[in-house]
């Protein structure tokens, strides 16, 4: 299993930090979770395009987890997509998509008579809404959705792969959450969100409860490395920063505090391998010891 963390912002806008999406390839199968904003762009950035998409999995309805879906959808029509976007998402999924693409449709409906493209597959979206549990079989792959503690959304998920061999873990969005410690356990890889309470200060249009009510639903750079500790997992990806700008030697700080293994701070377009244990960004690869 391959990860690539194609985006790993937040609502703020960043120039270095997309919105959330990752990618997982698994042979020559390619899973995308989340679809924040960006993704079209970044995906070619990692070698990949929408029309190569197997599944995009939504961990929950947030905007910044959904917002270039609509782009994610027309570009790989474009690309000559020969199926349809399979989708999979909590309650709530199916009704949004079909607004989304109802509120589009005057535009396609003009781009359809006028491109006169060979084939309209592309734009018809196969939607599963998940319940906890096995979502995906294909051969060895198993695909299990997690519920995770994002309340008060109603339903958010967390997403962990594994074919017997190999093990990643997706946290989405939450606060610390035992549940999601358990489905990780003795993970190769967990991908986890991590907001940096320290650098988040109370300026005009952000108060204290306002901070405190964020903070209240994603899991602290003091809480991650406990949750990489009790998963007992070989290495710990970050990413989802609130904010997107930090001190990234105080956050390896916080983490330490709590686990030993290996960290990486996320960046976007960083590419981990599980089978080598290499990580590859920039140009540059490392290569971790093999567990």
């Amino acid at each position: 299993m391959r990860v690539t963390l194609l985006g790993t912002g937040c609502p703020q806008v960043s120039t270095d930090r997309y919105g959330p999406a990752n990618l997982l390839r698994w042979g020559d199968r390619q899973f995308l979770i989340d679809c924040g904003s960006g993704v079209t762009q970044r995906l070619l950035g990692a070698s990949s395009a929408g029309k190569l998409i197997d599944a995009v999995l939504l961990t929950h309805l947030h905007s910044d987890h959904i917002i270039d879906l609509f782009q994610l959808i027309i570009s790989s029509w474009h690309q000559g997509r020969d199926r349809p976007q399979r989708i999979y998402g909590p309650v709530g999924t199916r009704q949004y998509l079909k607004g989304l693409m109802a509120l589009w449709q005057p535009e396609l409906a003009q781009r359809i008579a006028h491109e006169k493209r060979p084939s309209t597959i592309a734009l018809d979206l196969d939607i599963t809404e998940v319940e906890p549990g096995a979502i995906i079989h294909d051969g060895d792959l198993t695909v299990i959705a997690v519920p995770v503690r994002h309340q008060p959304v109603k339903a958010a998920f967390g997403y962990v792969f594994t074919d017997g061999r190999r093990k990643v873990a997706f946290s989405g969005d939450t606060a610390f959450c035992p549940e999601l410690i358990q489905a990780a356990k003795d993970a190769d890889a967990l991908v986890h969100e991590c907001f940096i309470h320290r650098e988040m200060l109370a300026l005009p249009g952000r108060s204290p409860e306002t901070l405190a009510n964020v903070a209240s639903y994603h899991t602290l750079s003091t809480e991650v490395g406990k949750v990489a500790n009790q998963a007992h997992v070989g290495c710990l990806i970050l990413n989802h920063f609130v904010p997107v700008i930090f001190d990234r030697t105080a956050l390896l700080a916080d983490i330490r505090a709590d686990y030993a293994g290996p960290v990486l701070i996320g960046e976007d377009l960083m590419d981990f391998d599980t089978a080598t244990r290499t990580i590859s960004h920039a140009g540059g690869v490392i290569a971790l010891p093999q567990s």
